[in-house]
């Protein structure tokens, strides 16, 4: 029979990750948060911890879990700050990852035991003012310099986490290097395709800028940038994988990171309904406890169903990608449920809160502010459909 509970290993994880969060990220992110500091300080600890190598093996400096371990972690973080959680997701998920799936034996060791010790941050640079969802419309740029053997850079992206931080050792972007022949469907003339790389620039690059961190709505404790590049050259050993994979691998990259955004909603989605449930609990009005009106029993119940199946829906897929089975549409469906979870949750959870839930001094205005990007970031709700119609099947024709 199927048992959905974790093993003792996993639980421990769970509970050390859980401790952590309230007895050191919950009693100081609300300062670093409303004065929009980066928390060096939390994110070192969370190093120290391991928990930046969680999901690589032990050969280069990782702890030697697995993706369901990274999630769980990052679940626990999100059910009280948003801002940490992202900080670690976007370092494993998106920073390291790609090095690690994609990258040379040279670039793994080069790399990775920094990155996943927590000495250092990594990012992706995928979005462009001009190409977010529409990925494959990449202006960005990489020519390759025979003369010198490297690549030759320009152009700009947007909304890159952990780009710019102190920690920050390098960004993997993604650019249009040579455009490659393919046939059409009905077999006539090849034509030429964009082709897409992606390629390793470290931090400090002549020609790589990092721009003034955004003013954010939420996720004011994590770092946020855009970035640009002007003529900027690297080694062409830097290349990460194949020239022309580039957008293979982002997909596979963004698949994996569905279920870690998943796993992030579901513990904000928690967090609203444990702040919720204390409140209800202690707040009086008209003579009794406001949890003790049905209206807000009902609340509670519905926010509480929501978080539970988020959480089996992340596992779920979870599981998926660790047994090695298509992973693509369960992914997209709990990364599409959970954030639209988390932010119902939200609102209902300022909701109970009254005007007390409009005040930062409350975790859950912070929760309202960081839940509408989770139905964005790493493809939006939108694309999630459209992703699940295609894995039942429905073509557009």
């Amino acid at each position: 029979m199927l048992d959905h509970r974790l093993d003792s290993e996993y639980e421990e994880l769970r509970r050390t990750v859980a401790e952590f969060a309230q007895d050191v990220v919950a009693p100081k992110i609300g300062d670093f948060y409303e004065q929009g500091e980066f928390p060096y300080e939390i994110v070192r600890e969370m190093g120290r911890m391991g928990l930046f190598g969680l999901p690589f093996p032990e050969e280069y400096g990782g702890m030697g879990g697995d993706y369901f371990a990274l999630c769980l972690a990052l679940e626990e973080l999100a059910r009280v700050d948003s801002s940490v959680a992202i900080t670690l997701e976007a370092a494993v998920s998106l920073g390291a990852m790609p090095i690690y799936r994609f990258g040379t034996e040279e670039q793994k060791r080069e790399w990775l035991p920094r990155l996943t010790s927590g000495e250092l941050l990594g990012a992706f640079g995928l979005t462009e003012p001009e190409g977010g969802s529409d990925a494959g419309a990449t202006r960005t740029t990489a020519r390759y310099d025979q003369a010198t053997d490297e690549w030759v850079i320009n152009g700009t992206k947007c909304f890159i986490t952990n780009s710019g931080t102190e920690m920050t050792g390098l960004v993997t972007v993604t650019a249009l290097t040579e455009p490659i022949a393919r046939s059409s469907e009905d077999g006539s003339d090849p034509s030429p395709s964009r082709e897409i790389s992606s390629i390793i620039v470290p931090t400090g690059t002549p020609g790589f800028a990092v721009s003034p961190k955004y003013s954010k709505v939420g996720w004011n404790a994590s770092d946020t940038r855009e970035l640009s590049f002007t003529d900027c050259r690297v080694p062409a050993a830097n290349l990460l994988g194949a020239q022309g994979r580039g957008y293979a691998q982002f997909l596979r990259i963004l698949d994996e990171g569905r279920i870690a955004i998943a796993a992030l909603a579901t513990g904000l989605a928690q967090g609203c309904v444990d702040q919720s449930v204390s409140y209800a609990g202690t707040r009086r009005a008209f003579g009794r406890t406001i949890g003790a009106n049905q209206v807000i029993q009902f609340k509670l119940a519905d926010m509480e169903m929501r978080a539970h199946t988020s959480r089996l829906a992340w596992r779920d897929a979870a599981s998926r990608l660790l047994h090695a089975e298509p992973f693509k549409k369960e992914a997209a469906i709990a990364k599409l449920f959970s954030s639209e979870a988390a932010v119902d949750n939200a609102r209902e959870a300022t909701q109970i809160h009254g005007g007390y839930g409009f005040m930062n001094e409350f975790p859950v205005a912070r929760f309202w502010r960081d839940c509408k990007i989770l139905e964005i970031g790493e493809g939006t709700s939108e694309v999630q459909r459209m992703l699940i119609a295609r894995e039942l099947g429905v073509k557009n024709v």
